[in-house]
C-alpha cells in the first residue's frame, strides 16, 4: 500500500468527516447540479435585468437548470439579462461542462485512492492490524512482490494527479486562447463590434460568454439571434468553430495527444503509463489510439456528408441570401459542426428544408463519440470479432459511443 506522508493529513480529515465517500456517483453528481442550480437561481433572482420587467422566478430557475446542464434550452431572451448575469450564466455553463465534471470525477477518483490508503495506515497506527513479530516463526521478510504492489499504487495515484493537471490545464487554456482571439478579432474588425455596441453588450462579456458555452456544447450566445448576426464575420465563425470539437467529439483525441506531447517533453512514467493503460485510470475520455482516430475519420466524414446537403439543397435559397461564396462556406461549415451537440446556429432553422432538418436531427441522435468502423482493443478477442456481423458490429459500436460517454464512474 502507499506510504502516506506527514502533508496528507488532511485526507485523514476528510476520511473521517465527510460522509460523501459512501454515496453513489449519481448522487454526488445529481447533487452537484441541484446545488449548481439553485445557487444560480438565486444569483439571477437578486441580480437586475437589463429592462424593467422582472422574469418570473420558473423562467429564471429554468434558465438556471438549461446553463448548469448545457441544456441550451431557452426560456427567456438573452439580451434581457445584464452583464453580471451572462457572468453569472458563464460560470455555471463552465462548472456544468462535461470536461470540467469530467475532472471532478477525477478528482473524486484520486480522493478515494487516497482514502483507501489512509484507512490502511490509520488501521495500522491503531492497532487494528496486527503486525508480526519478526522472531515469530511464522512471519517472513516481505518479498520483492510487496514492493512492485506499493510501487503500482504509487504510480497510479500519480497518474490519477497528473490527468487531473491536464485535464484543468487543457480547460483553462483552450478557453482562454478561445477568449483572446474572440476580444481581439471583434475590437479590430468594426462591424463585429458595432453588433455589440448597439446590443449593449460588452466585448469581454460576449467573447467570454461564446467561448465557454461553445466549449460546454451549451449553445448559448448573448445575443437573441445567436450567431445568425454575426453569418458575415466569418473570421468570428472560425474562431468559435474548433471550440465546438475541442469541447466535444473530438476531446478524447486532442486529450491523447497533448499526453503524448507531455510524455516526450518531461519523459515521465506516469504519461506512458497513462497512454498504455488508459482503461485502468478509470477516465471515460481515454480512449485508445486507435479508436481516437477512427473518432476523428467518423466526426470528419459526418461533417463532410452535412456540408455536401447542405450546399447542395441551400447554396442558392433565402438563407444564404446577401453572403458570397467563403461566407456561404464557412458559415455553412460551422452550421453543420454544431448540429451534432453545440446547438449554435448561424442560420434560420425554421427556413431551413425538411430534408436538412432530419438529417440534422440524425445527426443529434449520435452519441458524441461514436465510430461506425468497430474497434477491437484486445487480441483475445479476435474470434469473437471475426464470427459478428458487419450490422451488429455497428450496433455495438454506436451503443459503445452512447454509453462510454455517459456512464459514471463506479
Amino acid at each position: 500500500m502507499m506510504k502516506i506522508r506527514k502533508q496528507d493529513r488532511f485526507f485523514r480529515f476528510l476520511v473521517l468527516f465527510l460522509p460523501f465517500q459512501h454515496f453513489h456517483p449519481f448522487f454526488i453528481q445529481l447533487g452537484y447540479f441541484v446545488i449548481l442550480s439553485l445557487v444560480g437561481y438565486l444569483g439571477l433572482k437578486v441580480s437586475k435585468p437589463r429592462t424593467p420587467v422582472i422574469p418570473n422566478d420558473l423562467n429564471l430557475f429554468y434558465t438556471s437548470v438549461s446553463a448548469s446542464t448545457v441544456s441550451s434550452m431557452v426560456a427567456l431572451e438573452m439580451e434581457l439579462f445584464s452583464n453580471s448575469q451572462l457572468i453569472l450564466l458563464t460560470l455555471l455553463m463552465f462548472l456544468g461542462g462535461e470536461v470540467f465534471t469530467s475532472m471532478l470525477d477525477l478528482l473524486f477518483a484520486t480522493y478515494k485512492f487516497q482514502n483507501r490508503s489512509v484507512i490502511s495506515t490509520n488501521q495500522i497506527e491503531l492497532g487494528l492490524v496486527s503486525i508480526p513479530d519478526s522472531k515469530s516463526e511464522n512471519y517472513h521478510k516481505p518479498s520483492d512482490d510487496s514492493n512492485i504492489n506499493d510501487d503500482s499504487d504509487r504510480l497510479k495515484y500519480n497518474c490519477l494527479s497528473y490527468l487531473t493537471f491536464v485535464v484543468l490545464g487543457y480547460l483553462v487554456v483552450v478557453q482562454f486562447v478561445g477568449f483572446s482571439f474572440v476580444s481581439l478579432y471583434i475590437t479590430l474588425v468594426p462591424s463585429a463590434r458595432q453588433v455589440l455596441k448597439n446590443k449593449g453588450i460588452k466585448i469581454v462579456t460576449f467573447s467570454l460568454f461564446t467561448i465557454v458555452s461553445t466549449f460546454a456544447s451549451c449553445g448559448f450566445v448573448p445575443t437573441n439571434e445567436n450567431m445568425m448576426v454575426f453569418k458575415k464575420n466569418s473570421g468570428l465563425l472560425l474562431l468559435v468553430l474548433p471550440h465546438i470539437l475541442l469541447g466535444n467529439t473530438l476531446y478524447p483525441p486532442c486529450l491523447r495527444l497533448l499526453i503524448m506531447v507531455l510524455k516526450k517533453v518531461t519523459k515521465k512514467e506516469e504519461f506512458s503509463y497513462l497512454l498504455k493503460n488508459f482503461k485502468d485510470v478509470g477516465y471515460d475520455h481515454m480512449l485508445s489510439a486507435l479508436h481516437c482516430c477512427l473518432l476523428v475519420a467518423t466526426v470528419l466524414g459526418f461533417n463532410l456528408i452535412q456540408f455536401v446537403m447542405l450546399c447542395s439543397l441551400e447554396w442558392n435559397t433565402k438563407i444564404m441570401e446577401g453572403l458570397n461564396v467563403y461566407e456561404k462556406v464557412v458559415a455553412s461549415l460551422f452550421q453543420v459542426t454544431n448540429a451534432r451537440h453545440a446547438g449554435e446556429s448561424v442560420f434560420d432553422l425554421s427556413s431551413i428544408s425538411s430534408a436538412i432538418l432530419v438529417l440534422f436531427v440524425v445527426m443529434m441522435y449520435l452519441p458524441p463519440y461514436t465510430t461506425f468502423i468497430p474497434v477491437r482493443e484486445h487480441e483475445n478477442d479476435v474470434e469473437k470479432q471475426k464470427k459478428r456481423s458487419g450490422v451488429s458490429c455497428i450496433i455495438s459500436t454506436l451503443l459503445l459511443g452512447h454509453f462510454h460517454y455517459s456512464d459514471l464512474h463506479h
